[in-house]
């Protein structure tokens, strides 16, 4: 790395005192002031399956919460199942590791985010109801509890509908795409029956009953990303930043700390130059949306090699040629860092590594994606280390 670019590092770089929550956050009090008129706080991660990202976010939480009034953690996480863990976090009701473990995704399903929303619970138990912290999923894949609830209401109370009821059951298990259908059948069955709740359900009800909507819309979608806007993935994020603008927009006061992959909360493009949740959010709420990216020096993570297996343990070290390296190599230790000043090298465009839930088996190694790095994030934190998330025991889904 060149001189000057450690030099800045050096120089405008905030030290992390430690990842563990709990800890007291002087450290994390120019992280504030760079959130001063923020509503929603992107934050991210490069892979899914870091011990230290969960650990770190969830210790950053407790200082947006207590220091500056964060009212909500919004998660890349089943809108429909997190509704039971917000009961959870809100008023105690269930068992939080068995809630955790039906998020709908592997990644989750850890010991750290167990520990995450017990905190958030622990928060919430003196405190009056409206001033509670909540939790809410804005990924509208699997949504087994809404199919259950409309489907149970359908047969109970609407003779008839039994056509609809086979048809919604298949939104239990599909994916993104999986059934794609230019005429979008099922998304149009899945309104009519939100239509006939409206009319005739409770609010509870009539959200589950739109939440299918939702997901129907998304399996029905092409996969091909040169579908550009109508494909799943595009589809997808545009319905996450739809569920964070109904939080935000719904409340004059509401602050929303956003949890998903750093390439979601990027304010540009992802893959075949999908608009990403990110980038929603900035060109709706402009600079009321700040991006902070979490990336890592060397270590290992967990992610699968494929749909049918589970998570393993992968390795990875420093390397040369990505932006993780340079940031490694100008300064030791974790530390956080605003992007939103005109120093040159943030504006050249650099490589950065990126891995989802699943990696190819040998060459995730070698995966890079491009990066501009005050064009995409705000900010950004670096863990030198990384290491394994921790699983639940099977025990506990």
């Amino acid at each position: 790395m060149p001189d000057e670019i450690a030099r800045w590092l050096t120089e405008h770089a905030r030290p992390l005192d430690t990842l563990t929550p709990g800890a007291p956050t002087d450290d994390l009090k120019p992280l504030g002031e760079m959130l001063r008129g923020a509503r929603i706080v992107g934050l991210g991660e490069s892979t899914h399956g870091t011990a230290e990202f969960f650990r770190l976010k969830h210790r950053i939480m407790e200082f947006l919460v207590h220091e500056e009034g964060f009212t909500t953690l919004a998660m890349e996480a089943s809108e429909s199942a997190a509704r039971a863990l917000d009961a959870y976090v809100r008023h105690g009701i269930g068992d939080p590791a068995r809630l955790v473990a039906r998020l709908g995704f592997w990644t989750w399903r850890t010991r750290e985010m167990v520990d995450l929303v017990e905190w958030l619970h622990a928060h919430n138990r003196d405190l009056a109801e409206e001033c509670r912290v909540r939790f809410v999923g804005i990924d509208p894949q699997r949504s087994a509890d809404s199919v259950e609830a409309v489907t149970s209401f359908l047969r109970a109370h609407v003779p008839g509908r039994e056509e609809d009821v086979r048809a919604l059951e298949v939104l239990i298990h599909a994916r993104p795409g999986s059934r794609p259908d230019p005429e979008q059948e099922l998304r149009q069955r899945a309104e009519d029956v939100a239509r006939h709740l409206a009319d005739h359900a409770d609010a509870e009800l009539v959200e589950h009953a739109r939440i299918l909507v939702r997901a129907a819309d998304l399996v029905t979608r092409p996969l091909d990303q040169s579908a550009g806007e109508e494909s799943a993935f595009a589809v997808r994020d545009r319905a996450m930043a739809d569920a964070v603008a109904r939080l935000v927009d719904a409340d004059s006061v509401a602050r929303v700390m956003v949890w998903a992959h750093n390439g979601h909360l990027a304010k540009g493009t992802y893959g075949d130059r999908v608009t990403a949740l990110g980038s929603r959010l900035r060109e709706r709420y402009g600079d009321r949306y700040y991006a902070l990216a979490l990336l890592f020096g060397k270590g290992s993570f967990l992610a699968r090699r494929d749909l049918q297996t589970p998570p393993v343990r992968h390795r990875i070290g420093t390397g040369t040629r990505s932006i993780e390296a340079r940031l490694a190599d100008a300064l030791k230790g974790d530390y956080y860092i605003d992007l939103r000043c005109t120093a040159p090298w943030l504006h050249a465009p650099q490589a950065q590594r990126s891995f989802g839930a699943n990696v190819p088996r040998f060459s995730y190694r070698f995966h890079t994606a491009p990066l501009v790095p005050a064009k995409d994030y705000d900010g950004i934190a670096f863990v030198a280390r990384s290491t394994c998330s921790h699983p639940l025991p099977q025990t506990e889904k």
